[in-house]
């Protein structure tokens, strides 16, 4: 429904202020024809022209000189006005293959360099082995696991044998998916066309009977290529059935990603062209009036940050300088060697007509990379430190393309050198008594994502949060139940004991303490351990950590091998049967240290215990080999790993993960990885961090998913985990609660109820229950020894993860001082190994 004359001017005098638009303005905006529109259009072009002068370049309009190259035309998608996709029977007529050969890929590349192209655009449909038997069977051939391994496999080729950068475009990806396709191309992309559900869930529309046209999955591929700092092409298909009303709520979709992760490079705004052939023939061509509104409204809404792209051949040509007039700085990709395959009844521009026309309209035209100049230019963590080098080759100081460069071949390996020490190693010095040398690290500002709108996703969670106390007859039942059957609670009877107050939760911790004695006795046992954190160079980005460092921050340090052994050593003669091992994600790291710090360990020590490698250090290590999580684990204890720490769980709620990590792996990865370690022989802790965005609902359904997953375990006869450790959070330096988004931490009711409510649900399946002396600290600890805790972990002689977020408690406890903690509530402290035997005397 179109804005009325009154509605469209009321907006546009807001635009004109620079006054904030909500979604019914833009409506009106997109409605926007003749005089109104070139008032719309002056603003776009102010915002624009702004943004470049922000950028350092003025004036500026690029464009990437690139190779289409489409490694598939099948897909297992039928969307109405698709003449890029093929059925296998088709390419068999014409005589070619299921997918283009190595050969004939890197014959495209070649022929680019030599004409100066620097990008390699890798085209393809969804997941075509999915839908055809015949795509299977060619990937099975050729020896590779999924069209994605193929696509992998043929950028590094690409990069290795004619220089040229692939930017990956194969449609929706897993996080996992796009973790290892990062290091091998300094850019992706997928259009999100359009978030219309009407669009893809009605028969006869445009996207009817294509899965991958979800808008909520594309959507989530943004938001996951955002958490995995990817610098990242989107776009919306103007003209495609969707209303202005989906038109806009289109629009602030992308702005609320690309405010929320900077990774939005760019945005492309497509006009629909019909195409004979297809379902949507007769459908009329978007208007050139009705493109230009939507340009203008988009440049509005995204501001003057995002590039703002427009395909130069799927206009006249003539048609250009009213782009660049409505917001345009981009103009994508222009081949001089290769047809654009999705649109091939329109060739490209000659770049003398596109230079032409982009200077008639003001502006200089300039060469840029696939990664736009300002992800060029950051380096770490957009740039993956494999591909650093072969984008450096081509880029010049302002993270354009070199001129008169020839892209040549370079080799694609890991980073040089393993670990070699870095930085500050003397750990006990290198932060002041709050815990640092500064309360926030070096990129504080972006890192983590726009705190504003992180800020305004609370409010939903806090919506959510359970009301208060619950009424004497729903406790009480509750309560009788948990009696009845502690370990099968319902979710309403758990929610109901979790966030139980005043006599019903000293009931609660009273059934706990109980259930302690009748599994493990009076007993509380401890490991004499040592952590060493081997690196805080992190570039993850996660949001309530203090530990992590850039590799430039004073702070920062990496540990070498032999100091890695050295500090092990030390450990076994002070009595310790344990060495904790985890570090930051550093991109510089490569997958096969994990490998070697575990050797390094065995070999120095060899009856020491090796529990190290976060999950999300085996989704890294993993990446960076190659090889399956199944794969890399069996290495890895192949190595010398014996068990690994349960962390990077914090909540096990993508919600709530998303907000607290930004670049953390997903619920479901986290899941995989334990699991599949459990399966190869390796066990695990397990962890809840809480206190900070989540809520008891969260804490329920977290220990219910270690339940679930223990209770597999036990039915498969695989020991799993060997214990639950609640991790309050420590907020005094956490970036999240310094930037006002977080709360400080858990009340003493939500430790007393979290630690009980443990032992409760995870009863008759996770036999331990430990407490974190670290962050409760002594009196705290005792407290939670009488509400189901029977373990105080170890006493780690260095923790600095903690220390580094601002605890309170120390990072370090003497054998004597955890015997004080146990006898201050009469009870015996007993020494146990990781998997909770009794230590061997030496």
């Amino acid at each position: 429904m179109n804005a009325t004359p009154q509605q469209i001017r009321r907006a546009l005098a807001r635009a004109e202020r620079s006054a904030a638009l909500d979604q019914g303005e833009a409506v009106a905006l997109l409605s926007a024809r003749g005089e109104d529109l070139e008032r719309l259009t002056t603003v776009a072009a102010r915002i624009r022209d702004r943004g470049l002068e922000d950028a350092g370049r003025p004036g500026v309009v690029t464009y990437s000189p690139k190779v289409f190259i489409p490694i598939t035309k099948l897909c297992r998608d039928k969307c109405h006005y698709c003449t890029f996709v093929e059925t296998p029977g088709q390419l068999q007529r014409k005589g070619h293959g299921m997918f283009l050969s190595p050969d004939e890929i890197l014959e495209i590349a070649r022929q680019g360099a030599e004409l100066g192209c620097t990008e390699a655009l890798f085209t393809l449909g969804d997941r075509p082995e999915d839908r055809w038997p015949e795509a299977q069977a060619w990937l099975d051939e050729e020896g590779y696991d999924s069209t994605l391994a193929y696509c992998r496999a043929m950028a590094i080729r690409v990069l290795e044998e004619t220089g040229l950068l692939p930017h990956l475009n194969p449609g929706v990806m897993s996080w996992e998916e796009m973790n290892r396709l990062k290091p091998v191309s300094p850019s992706m992309g997928m259009m999100l066309e359009t978030t219309s559900r009407r669009i893809f869930e009605t028969k006869g529309e445009a996207h009817y009977g294509s899965p991958d046209k979800d808008p909520d999955v594309r959507l989530r591929v943004l938001e996951d290529a955002g958490r995995l700092s990817i610098p990242f092409t989107t776009g919306l298909l103007i003209g495609i059935g969707e209303n202005l009303e989906e038109r806009a709520e289109s629009i602030f979709a992308l702005r609320r990603i690309a405010r929320q992760y900077g990774n939005i490079q760019e945005v492309i705004i497509q006009n629909f062209r019909a195409k004979p052939d297809t379902a949507m023939r007769h459908t009329d061509d978007l208007g050139l009036e009705e493109y230009v509104a939507a340009i203008a409204v988009s440049r509005i809404l995204l501001g003057p940050k995002v590039r703002l792209q427009a395909p130069p051949n799927l206009v006249d040509l003539a048609e250009c300088e009213a782009l660049l007039g409505a917001g345009v700085d981009d103009w994508g990709g222009v081949s001089p060697l290769t047809p654009d395959h999705v649109n091939p009844e329109r060739p490209w521009p000659s770049l003398d007509r596109l230079r032409e026309v982009t200077a008639v309209a003001g502006f200089t035209l300039k060469a840029r990379l696939t990664a736009h100049p300002e992800y060029v230019r950051a380096g770490e963590p957009w740039i993956d430190p494999r591909i650093s080098g072969h984008v450096a080759a081509l880029a010049d100081d302002d993270g354009l393309v070199k001129e008169n460069v020839h892209p040549v071949g370079m080799p694609w390996q890991e980073p040089d050198g393993g670990f070699a020490s870095v930085g500050r190693t003397d750990l006990h010095t290198a932060v002041d008594t709050e815990g640092r040398s500064a309360d926030r690290r070096s990129d504080f500002a972006n890192v983590y994502g726009d705190w504003d709108e992180l800020k305004a996703g609370i409010a939903e969670h806090d919506a959510a949060r359970p009301a208060g106390p619950v009424a004497d007859p729903q406790g009480l039942a509750a309560l009788r139940a948990a009696e009845r059957d502690p370990g099968n609670l319902s979710d309403e009877h758990a929610l109901t004991l979790m966030t139980a107050e005043g006599d019903l939760l000293q009931q609660v911790i009273r059934l706990a303490d109980n259930l302690r004695k009748e599994v493990s006795g009076d007993d509380v046992t401890y490991v004499v351990n040592r952590n060493i954190n081997f690196t805080n160079v992190c570039y993850v980005g996660c949001r309530f950590c203090a530990f992590a460092q850039r590799r430039t921050d004073e702070d920062a340090y990496s540990l070498s091998l032999d100091e890695v052994a050295d500090r092990a050593e030390e450990a076994w003669k002070l009595g310790a049967s344990e060495v904790c091992m985890q570090g930051g994600i550093d991109p510089e790291l490569p997958g096969t240290a994990y490998f070697d710090i575990a050797a390094a360990v065995k070999k120095r020590v060899p009856g020491m215990h090796v529990h190290a490698f976060s999950p999300m250090e085996i989704v890294n290590g993993s990446s960076r080999t190659g090889l399956s999580f199944e794969d890399f684990l069996i290495k890895a204890r192949e190595s010398g790993l014996d068990t690994i720490p349960g962390t990077a769980a914090e909540i096990l709620d993508d919600e709530v993960r998303w907000i607290l990590t930004k670049g953390k792996l997903p619920t479901k990865t986290w899941i995989e990885i334990v699991s599949t370690a459990h399966r190869v022989g390796i066990r695990s802790s397990s962890t809840m961090m809480y206190g900070h965005v989540d809520n008891p609902r969260h804490w329920v359904q977290h220990l219910k998913v270690l339940s679930g997953m223990q209770q597999h375990n036990l039915d498969q006869g695989i020991p799993g985990f060997t214990e639950f450790v609640p991790l309050p959070f420590v907020h005094h330096s956490a970036p999240i609660y310094l930037a006002g988004v977080a709360r400080p931490g858990p009340t003493l009711r939500d430790n007393l109820a979290v630690h009980a409510m443990a032992r409760i649900l995870l009863h008759g399946r996770i036999d331990n229950i430990q407490t974190s002396w670290v962050k409760l600290g002594p009196d705290g600890t005792r407290a939670m020894l009488n509400a189901g805790a029977n373990d105080l972990g170890g006493t780690l002689m260095e923790e600095t993860i903690s220390r580094m977020a601002g605890s309170e408690h120390g990072s370090a406890k003497t054998v004597a001082e955890l015997i004080e903690i146990g006898t201050g509530i009469d009870r015996p402290v007993v020494e146990r190994t990781t998997t909770y035997g009794r230590p061997i005397p030496r």
